[in-house]
């Protein structure tokens, strides 16, 4: 049996819809087993996330971070994710690392919006310009076609590259934009809240998108409060990050008031129920959906 190598050239082959069609339906088989290591040498770290799912198989995503590449002049952060059959354990692909985290960041958070957001949304606002906000305006553009996208960040340069590279708008004041957003994606490295709950209008919905550390998170206390809350995997969220650590410490929330998970989508319940309720669905990512968007990508690459 030959393995599969399948790199950036697949992405021609790929459809935003259809990924989070097959992420739903990864859901519908038992829970996946999940587990993360890492490895450190100075500041120079391993990370490896597994998972296993039964009737869909094993993944293995390993990233290296070497800070100090800049020194040998080539990038700090390098991976590979290998994708093992189910029945046999035989090794089937090894998928490019960026294409596979890519897609499965983005189609995580699509699928929330697709699900959570008003479908007459239209305002889009990126906080953050990062890699991540550029692949959110080709995500949102597949499921809201009359998506006009903003984009705010603390480096007016970075917006207006941005802004060039999208065809976004730049914003100056991110009070005045998020007043006015339906949908907001934020994918910052912040560590303290950018973004208060007195801003929000009612019947918007927020992506969370950059923060996986318990010292991390992107919107106060008052915007969780707010807020119908969302989260792509309980076992990757609730007791790891800090923007629903921090809440259900200070007691702006409780666990109870997370209200489902993609698990719970076969179920009815990860939906929006009226049009002026606020959504928030936090994306934690998670070794499960790298399985899922890894088994896509391999049966997208070969049909």
């Amino acid at each position: 049996m030959s393995i599969e190598i399948i790199g950036p050239e697949a992405e021609a082959k790929l459809d935003w819809l259809a990924l989070t069609e097959a992420l739903e339906a990864g859901h519908l088989l038992p829970k996946a087993e999940v587990g993360d290591t890492v490895l450190r040498r100075g500041d120079d770290t391993l990370l490896t996330r597994s998972a296993w799912i039964d009737g869909m198989g094993l993944a293995v995503k390993a990233a290296t971070i070497y800070p100090g590449n800049q020194r040998f002049n080539v990038p700090n952060l390098h991976g590979a994710v290998a994708l093992f059959a189910d029945q046999t354990g035989i090794p089937e692909a090894y998928l490019d690392f960026a294409l596979v985290t890519k897609w499965k960041t983005a189609a995580d958070s699509l699928l929330s919006a697709r699900r959570l957001a008003r479908k007459d949304s239209a305002t889009f606002l990126l906080v953050g310009a990062g890699t991540v906000a550029q692949s959110m305006v080709e995500a949102y553009s597949a499921a809201f076609p009359n998506a006009r996208f903003h984009v705010w960040t603390r480096t007016d340069a970075t917006a207006q590259a941005f802004a060039a590279a999208t065809g976004a708008t730049v914003e100056a004041d991110l009070e005045t934009a998020v007043a006015k957003a339906d949908v907001i994606a934020t994918a910052t490295m912040a560590t303290a809240p950018v973004i208060r709950g007195e801003w929000l209008k009612p019947g918007t919905h927020l992506d969370l998108i950059g923060a996986y550390r318990p010292d991390m998170r992107e919107v106060d206390d008052e915007a969780m409060r707010r807020s119908r809350i969302f989260v792509d995997a309980r076992a990757t969220t609730i007791h790891h990050i800090g923007e629903i650590m921090d809440p259900i410490a200070s007691g702006a929330i409780t666990e109870g008031d997370i209200l489902a998970d993609f698990y719970d989508i076969a179920g009815g319940v990860y939906t929006r129920t009226s049009d002026d309720e606020i959504t928030i669905a936090k994306n934690g990512g998670g070794a499960h959906l790298d399985l899922m968007t890894a088994r896509y990508i391999l049966n997208a690459a070969k049909s």
